[in-house]
C-alpha cells in the first residue's frame, strides 16, 4: 500500500551533526593543551575543583583513584582535545595523564561507570565559581565595544542576552539507548550571556528536549537584577513577565510579534524609515498595565517591530535599539562555539548525568578559552602603537 504524504517522517528543526560525529571518532587526539590554556586551566579551574571536593565526599563518592580533580582533568581534557572515545581518553591518562592528574591505571569501565554516577551538579558549581572571576579579568582590559554597546553600558548596569538551544542527538551505539528506534535528542540548554564579555552569567539545562524557551523565565529572572538590560527573541514572549519586569526596574528589548495587539498613545518621532511610539500592549484582560515603547524601522523593504520598556529615547536612542537587538546574536555565536567548536555536538556517554555534566564542562573551557583570546587581543591591540611609531 502506497503512504500518502502525511506519513513521511518531519524533518528535525535541530541541524544533527552527523558528520561532526563522524569526524570526531576518526581525527587524530590533539596534543595537550599549550602552556597558557594549560596554565589558565589550572590557575583557575583547579583551584574551584578543590573547593567542591568536600561536597563530592558528602554525596558519597570517596573513590580512591577516580576522585572530582581526576573526573574534571579528565572530562576537560576530553573535550578540549577532542579525544575520540571515553575509551581513548582512559589509554592517554594511563600513559600520559591528563592536565594536573599524572599517569595512572584506570579501566574505561570504571570510568564510565563514574561518569553515569557522578552528580552534575558538582560541575554546575564550578562553572558558578569560575564565571564572576573571568567577569573581573575582562572588566579589567577595558576593550573598546560597538557603538550602541557602549552606550547601553553607560546607561545599564549589564546587557545580558537570554536564549535556549536544542542540543544534539545521542549515539545508540552502546549503552542504555542502543536498539532505541528513532533520533533521541540530548534535550535543551539555555545561557544568559553578557554581551559585553561574550561570557555567560548563567547556564541551564532541560532534559525534556520538546521543551519551550518559556521554560527557562523562572531561573532566568532570578540573574538579572534592577538596572540591566535584558535581550530577548520571540520564543520568551510573555506579556505578564513584561510588567512584572518593569516594576522590578528591569529593562528589556524584544522583536513585537506580528500578530500582537496595541494601541498607540503617542508618536516620539517618525520618518520615512522609522517610527518611534509609546504604546499599550495587548487588549482585554490580557492588556499590559504599563507603557511600553516600539520602534518600527524599515530595512530591505520590511519593517521590523522592536519593544522596550526604556520609554526615554535619550536613554536609548531607537537606532540603538534596534542595534542593540541585534546583539543578541553574540548567543548565537556562543552557541556555535560551544557545539562545534568545542564538541557539545557529540556526548562520550549517553546517560543523562554524563550529558548535563559534560555541557557544564563544556562551558567551564568556554569562559577559559574566551578570557584567554580576550587577553590576547588586549595585547595585540597595546602593541599596535609602538609597533607603528617605529
Amino acid at each position: 500500500m502506497s503512504k500518502s504524504p502525511s506519513d513521511k517522517p518531519k524533518k528535525s528543526s535541530v541541524r544533527h551533526t552527523r558528520a561532526i560525529q563522524r569526524d570526531q571518532t576518526k581525527r587524530p587526539n590533539a596534543a595537550p593543551p599549550d602552556e597558557q590554556v594549560e596554565a589558565l586551566l589550572k590557575e583557575v579551574i583547579q583551584p574551584a575543583t578543590f573547593s567542591q571536593v568536600a561536597h563530592f565526599h558528602q554525596l558519597g563518592l570517596r573513590e580512591r583513584i577516580l576522585t572530582l580533580p581526576v573526573m574534571v582533568a579528565f572530562i576537560l581534557s576530553l573535550l578540549w582535545r577532542h579525544i575520540a572515545s571515553v575509551r581513548e581518553g582512559v589509554r592517554v591518562l594511563n600513559e600520559e595523564g591528563l592536565l594536573w592528574t599524572g599517569a595512572m591505571s584506570v579501566s574505561p569501565q570504571a570510568v564510565l561507570q563514574r561518569l553515569r554516577e557522578l552528580p552534575p551538579d558538582l560541575f554546575a558549581k564550578i562553572l558558578d565559581q569560575v564565571l564572576p572571576l573571568m567577569q573581573e579579568r575582562w572588566k579589567s582590559r577595558q576593550r573598546p565595544l560597538p557603538e550602541a554597546l557602549a552606550w547601553a553600558t553607560q546607561h545599564f548596569s549589564a546587557v545580558l542576552a537570554l536564549d535556549g538551544s536544542t542540543l544534539d542527538a545521542l549515539s545508540k551505539k552502546v549503552g542504555l539507548l542502543q536498539g532505541r528506534v528513532g533520533t533521541v535528542l540530548a534535550g535543551r540548554m539555555a545561557a544568559l550571556l553578557d554581551v559585553a564579555s561574550l561570557l555567560p552569567r548563567k547556564v541551564w539545562y532541560e532534559p525534556d528536549s520538546r521543551a519551550h524557551d518559556q521554560t527557562f523565565w523562572e531561573g532566568a529572572l532570578l540573574q538579572v537584577t534592577p538596572g540591566m538590560l535584558l535581550l530577548f527573541d520571540l520564543g520568551f514572549v510573555n506579556h505578564a513577565l513584561y510588567d512584572q519586569m518593569s516594576h522590578k526596574g528591569i529593562f528589556f528589548v524584544t522583536r513585537c510579534k506580528s500578530n500582537a495587539a496595541f494601541k498607540e498613545i503617542r508618536c516620539l518621532a517618525q520618518g520615512p524609515r522609522l517610527r518611534d511610539s509609546l504604546i499599550t500592549l495587548g487588549t482585554g484582560a490580557s492588556q499590559c498595565q504599563q507603557t511600553y515603547r516600539l520602534v518600527a524601522i524599515l530595512y530591505g523593504g520590511k519593517w521590523y517591530r522592536y519593544v522596550t520598556n526604556v520609554l526615554d529615547p535619550m536613554v536609548l536612542p531607537p537606532v540603538y535599539v534596534v542595534a542593540l537587538y541585534w546583539q543578541r546574536w553574540r548567543i548565537e555565536e556562543a552557541y556555535l562555539v560551544v557545539k562545534r567548536l568545542l564538541g557539545l555536538a557529540y556526548f562520550a556517554c549517553s546517560a543523562q548525568n554524563a550529558v548535563t555534566t559534560q555541557l557544564f564542562a563544556t562551558w567551564i573551557l568556554y569562559a577559559v578559552l574566551t578570557d584567554l583570546t580576550d587577553a590576547k587581543s588586549t595585547r595585540k591591540r597595546a602593541r599596535i602603537p609602538l609597533e607603528s611609531a617605529q
